[in-house]
């Protein structure tokens, strides 16, 4: 079984994995879930690219989830051939004037926006320019930081883009393929308030469909309504990138820190992106520094650790996800990844029966040598609620519905599986999942596994039972 349990680590697709035999090596090394970036390659390709890990997932008997990143109204350079800035040399940049000497940009108000003295940056900051001058068509900037600036890098104006609209138009027809080819989740991107996160919804309503929405937390503005967004986003994706110009490096560590607690509270998904593993792209090992990175983004609390660059067109991607599928198992081996925190506040909670129920689960663990806790579920509300306790078990998610499978395969500690189980407990019914348990899971005789769901299965009811079940392997 290669569904893994603890934090969910997310590749993002590229030219470097466009293969079958690599998506396959990357689920095997502990790949969960896979990120499809729109705002690269055709719509056609990206079909073929999400098709390609349903195949191989389905070949290995995986919940391998996917998850559509829209681009939202990310600003790029164009399709220009690697170019060296130099330092303290002079640019031009434009979105309606083309010359060998100009470089184009794809959004039509940078030269209005921009006033002398601002800043821009290039490449998630890796270039910084600031304005001399612009005349309303081109903008003339004076190179502060340099380096080789490469064709579709992203282009940041801090605090002059707050017109435009976190939903675009080829958002807009993105989200309407990513009901038809069914992904397991969106990534709505430059998310600034929580009206944002209704748009989002109202035009997967008009299209007849849902997709459960990772906000992309990479705007000031998104800190400020962070509140009303974590209350109606499905998840939340702390995108380091962006949000580290908009609001300096420094300040990134302790805002992540903040967003993945207010998540895990919320019962949310919380991703940590950006620059993860960065040094991976060009050597087959990581800085101590990124490593350490990576098992603080785990001992936060999150669910799950993205790479971008590192698996999309890096030079060792496949290196780069067990990378972090053993910093993650060091953690797990040391001991040092249970949160006793989020277990105390899940007391806080006992006004509501399924916090009520989980309570109990997490104390009977600390008084039985259980194996794993064992949830029969339709809608994984109780599986992910339990998975943000961190529990010192493994989660198994029995649900006969494959698509909530893989939208459970984000939550850490949860292990999806697809089981058609009886809607009553019965001898015979547990007959099968002693079965079961003992040919999927690897249980044996005499061991213990915490049972929790709907007895009798009502559509909609919340856990109403748990059970200390003793595995009989006949």
């Amino acid at each position: 079984m290669l569904n893994s349990s603890g934090v969910k680590i997310v590749a993002t697709l590229g030219p470097s994995i466009n293969n079958e035999e690599t998506i396959e090596e990357l689920i095997k090394s502990g790949a969960s879930m896979f990120r499809v970036n729109s705002s690269h390659s055709t719509p056609e390709e990206h079909k073929a690219s999400i098709d390609m890990v349903r195949r191989v997932s389905e070949k290995l008997g995986t919940h391998t989830a996917v998850l559509l990143d829209l681009q939202g109204p990310k600003i790029r350079v164009g399709q220009i051939e690697p170019l060296e800035i130099v330092v303290d040399s002079e640019i031009k940049l434009s979105h309606s004037k083309q010359a060998k000497d100009i470089i184009p940009v794809d959004y039509e108000g940078i030269a209005r926006d921009v006033k002398s003295g601002d800043k821009i940056y290039l490449d998630d900051g890796k270039l910084e320019l600031k304005v001399v001058s612009t005349d309303g068509e081109v903008v003339v900037a004076k190179v502060v930081r340099g380096g080789i600036l490469k064709p579709r890098k992203g282009l940041n104006l801090p605090g002059r883009t707050a017109s435009l609209s976190a939903i675009t138009k080829k958002d807009i027809e993105y989200i309407q393929r990513a009901l038809e080819w069914n992904v397991d989740y969106i990534a709505l991107s430059f998310v600034r308030t929580g009206e944002d996160v209704l748009k989002a919804k109202h035009c997967m309503e008009m299209y007849g469909g849902y997709i459960p929405i990772i906000a992309k937390i990479e705007k000031p503005e998104a800190l400020d309504n962070f509140d009303d967004i974590v209350h109606l986003a499905d998840g939340v994706m702390v995108a380091r990138g962006d949000l580290g110009i908009e609001i300096s490096a420094e300040k990134v560590p302790a805002v992540q820190k903040r967003l993945v607690r207010e998540c895990n509270l919320n019962n949310k998904v919380v991703i940590i992106a950006t620059q993860m593993l960065e040094t991976m792209m060009e050597q087959p090992i990581p800085t101590r520094a990124e490593a350490s990175d990576v098992a603080n983004a785990i001992l936060d609390g999150a669910d799950a650790i993205m790479l971008s660059g590192e698996t999309s067109v890096g030079k060792y991607p496949v290196e780069a996800v067990k990378m972090m599928s053993k910093i993650s198992e060091n953690l797990e081996e040391n001991g040092l990844i249970r949160h006793d925190y989020y277990s105390r506040k899940m007391l806080e909670f006992d006004n509501h029966e399924a916090f009520a129920m989980c309570q109990a689960m997490i104390s009977m663990l600390e008084n039985i040598p259980v194996k794993a806790i064992v949830a029969f579920t339709t809608n994984g509300y109780t599986p992910a609620l339990l998975s943000k306790a961190k529990p010192s078990v493994p989660i198994y998610a029995l649900c006969s519905d494959k698509s909530r499978c893989n939208q459970l395969n984000l939550c850490r500690d949860v292990i999806p599986l697809n089981y058609n189980w009886k809607q009553e407990i019965s001898k015979s019914s547990l007959a099968d999942f002693n079965k079961f348990v003992v040919e999927k899971l690897g249980m044996k005789d005499g061991d213990k596994v915490i049972l929790t769901g709907v007895v009798p299965y009502v559509a909609g009811q919340t856990t109403n039972f748990i059970k200390m079940h003793t595995v009989v392997a006949n």
